[in-house]
């Protein structure tokens, strides 16, 4: 392929990534979420310097979580290349563009890694996933043990029944931090499936990080869940503040454990995060409304938003580069 014939192209996958982007959002955001509507008639009964301020503590948040992520990821990519944080904080806004659209939030792998010179592409997607580990690692560890106490509190299961599930439950938290922290067993194990040997080289890059290094990555992970559990509190608490504490954020780590364990489009899931929540919460409260208008406004926030920033770091992407 010619030089202007690669330009031409560059310039196309550029435009079409950030047009897919505008539509995804004015589709969702602008026709079809009366969810924002609620939230916004819900707040006008609140006094309207508690909204702002309470808000911009949630936006503020936001960026404090996608900063966080970007410090990961400036972290784990020095295995590969060095690279600003700023080129870390590109990367990461970038990738968001691409989740929206993509099954799993997986373009967010494409959209990031674009940002790596040619060669260290592929490697930076096992890099990638290293920090994503460390997130379900997390994510798992407070969401079974949260659901564990809501189990006990709010079904009525048979105590044999709980106590082998939380028996099953322990047992998997512990292989899941294990395979974390012993990286490389869990390599040696892919290494034995035929079919995936010839990806060795790349599931390598996986092994290379220590456990201090891993142990860092997992605090930024940690970090991460309680900033947008924080957010969390924060709007649910504006809008419903008789709720107890403890109950409302031991259900807000239930929903975000099966939010992450459930399939989804990040533009077509907020009907899927709405009904999750508005049967999860109806154990503590009967207010549903409120308690949707408040996951869709993290929703917009924590993704949307940075979504549309990222999309303006779309025309950076240097799809022919050629360095190594």
């Amino acid at each position: 392929m010619t030089a202007s014939a690669k330009k031409i192209l560059s310039y196309l996958l550029k435009a079409s990534i950030l047009v897919l982007t505008v539509l995804f959002v004015y589709n969702k955001l602008l026709t079809k979420n009366d969810s924002l509507q609620q939230f916004k008639v819900l707040t006008s009964a609140i006094g309207r310097n508690q909204v702002i301020y309470t808000m911009a503590v949630v936006v503020l948040l936001m960026v404090v979580n996608w900063l966080l992520e970007s410090f990961k990821w400036q972290y784990l990519a020095r295995k590969l290349t060095s690279i600003t944080l700023w080129q870390a904080v590109e990367a990461v806004f970038c990738g968001l563009s691409w989740a929206i659209f993509t099954p799993n939030r997986i373009g967010e792998y494409g959209g990031r890694v674009m940002f790596l010179p040619n060669r260290k592409r592929i490697h930076g997607v096992f890099a990638m996933a290293v920090g994503a580990f460390a997130q379900n690692v997390i994510t798992n560890l407070v969401g079974i043990l949260a659901s564990l106490w809501f189990v006990w509190h709010f079904l009525d299961w048979n105590i044999w029944l709980f106590v082998g599930v939380a028996v099953i439950s322990i047992t998997f938290l512990a292989v899941f931090l294990m395979l974390y922290f012993k990286i490389g067993t869990l390599i040696s194990w892919l290494d034995k499936i035929s079919f995936l040997k010839k990806f060795r080289r790349f599931f390598d890059i996986m092994g290379r990080y220590n456990k201090d290094e891993l142990l860092k990555v997992f605090g930024y992970s940690l970090a991460r869940f309680f900033v947008f559990s924080f957010q969390y509190y924060l709007v649910i608490h504006l809008l419903l503040p008789t709720l107890p504490f403890f109950e409302m954020m031991m259900t807000v780590m239930v929903f975000i454990f099966i939010q992450s364990a459930m399939p989804s489009l990040d533009l077509l899931d907020i009907g899927v995060r709405s009904f999750t929540a508005m049967h999860l919460f109806l154990y503590i409260t009967n207010q549903q409304i409120a308690i949707i208008a408040a996951v869709s406004s993290i929703w917009l926030i924590n993704l949307i938003i940075p979504a549309i920033i990222g999309s303006v770091f779309v025309f950076k992407l240097r799809f022919f580069d050629r360095t190594a």
